[in-house]
């Protein structure tokens, strides 16, 4: 049996605080509320969303009698076991595993907190990410997202911790929020995990997607350059940039599958501008891995079908 006694997580490294590293997303948020709207979900959008397609797809779904049933589908999460090899992976890291939660929209689906809870505790990864969206609305009050949150990280048993980043739908007030949680926030900034003298650094990106306020080349300014990366990203967009500046495996959520997937034609929106195979799953691109989780919570209705919430259990292998 491997130990997992020897793995140490470094120390923040010196630079910008965490509160200096959150100021540009803070001053973009506070021009959201002015607008009324982000840069990629405008007031139209916004307003079809609400009042338009939610409420139509919502009674068209309860007339064919299945809206109930994509409610149930919405509370059974599965967990998926992901073997992913690298020929440069650090001899000390063979078979370290990491549990990869994203979207969780916890407010917006009663039940799925306690859920997640129990399809979580059995589980003994090393250590467990977070790629963003803990909150279901983009705007609005946040305080029914932190109880519901600590159900699941109370929940979780890794012994190198939590890691978590932002996503399009979190106020900059979630890093603290979660802080206090005891999960590490990393706003473009990277931690080390070290295992006998061998290391492993997870990277975490701000949100890529809405906000913009990803900064790769700060996340990597610490990191030495020949190191084992891992990048967290809310979106798959930064796949291109990510490959050109050695992350081994990038990490990231957003699309949530599509929610909804049609047999043989996949998700009907891939919400991500990406080639099509890295919305979803395993992917590859010049030579780095890639996983797009398709998330533990919903988003517009507590609804899925043929794409259940799933909890991804990353097995990093050697050679």
């Amino acid at each position: 049996m491997r130990s997992r006694l020897s793995t140490s997580v470094s120390a923040e490294a010196a630079g910008p605080s965490l509160t200096e590293r959150l100021e540009k997303r803070l001053a973009i948020e506070k021009h959201f509320l002015e607008l009324g709207c982000t840069y990629r979900h405008g007031r139209l959008h916004r307003f079809f969303e609400r009042n338009v397609t939610r409420p139509m797809l919502k009674a068209g779904l309860q007339i064919l009698g299945l809206y109930e049933k994509g409610k149930r589908n919405a509370l059974s999460p599965v967990v998926r076991t992901v073997p992913v090899a690298f020929p440069d992976l650090p001899a000390a890291f063979d078979g370290f595993q990491i549990l990869h939660l994203s979207d969780f929209h916890i407010d917006g689906t009663e039940g799925l907190p306690e859920a997640l809870a129990e399809s979580i505790r059995p589980l003994r990864p090393d250590v467990c990410v977070f790629t963003g969206d803990y909150r279901f609305e983009d705007r609005g009050p946040s305080e029914g997202v932190y109880p519901r949150m600590k159900t699941i990280i109370e929940s979780i048993h890794a012994p190198e911790g939590i890691f978590a980043i932002l996503g399009n739908h979190d106020p900059g007030e979630a890093v603290f929020e979660m802080g206090n949680m005891g999960v590490r926030m990393l706003v473009n900034d990277a931690a080390e995990l070290r295992r006998r003298n061998h290391s492993l650094w997870i990277l975490g990106l701000d949100d890529n997607f809405d906000f913009q306020t990803h900064d790769l080349d700060a996340a990597l300014s610490s990191v030495p350059h020949d190191e084992f990366k891992i990048l967290l990203a809310h979106a798959p967009e930064a796949y291109d940039e990510a490959a050109a500046s050695g992350i081994r495996l990038y990490l990231c959520g957003h699309t949530h599958g599509g929610q909804i997937r049609l047999p043989r034609l996949g998700a009907l929106k891939q919400n991500a501008r990406c080639p099509r195979p890295y919305a979803y799953g395993l992917w590859t691109h010049n030579g780095m891995h890639g996983y797009t989780s398709a998330g533990v919570g919903c988003s517009s209705l507590p609804i899925r079908f043929n794409c259940p919430p799933e909890l991804v259990l990353l097995e990093l292998r050697a050679g």
